[in-house]
């Protein structure tokens, strides 16, 4: 299949989609994610954030569908939307360890 240039519209959407990842603290939550499901209380403590304002992030972090949830009970869960967000995490973070050759 051959590759195409890239459309301005969609070269927008992923750069809007970048840019929305220039945060730490949404990538520490997906850090998080990555590894396993966890609730807002987990990830506030592994944070040190405030409930409130992890619950925030994580209402843009579903926004842009970079992570699900489940509710149990009164919990709800949240986690990596899709095998995507896993492997473009993980490439990023991988890119970033490299040696400089």
């Amino acid at each position: 299949m051959p590759h195409e240039l890239l459309a301005i519209e969609k070269a927008q959407r992923m750069a809007d989609f970048f840019s929305f990842l220039g945060d730490a603290n949404r990538l520490r939550i997906l850090s998080f994610l990555s590894n396993k499901e966890l609730c807002v209380s987990d990830l506030a403590t592994l944070l040190e954030m405030s409930e409130s304002a992890v619950s925030h992030q994580l209402r843009n972090l579903r926004a842009m569908r970079l992570v699900t949830y489940r509710k149990q009970g009164r919990n709800v869960f949240y986690s990596l939307h899709d095998n995507h967000i896993f492997h473009l995490y993980h490439a990023v973070a991988e890119h970033l360890d490299e040696k400089d050759e």
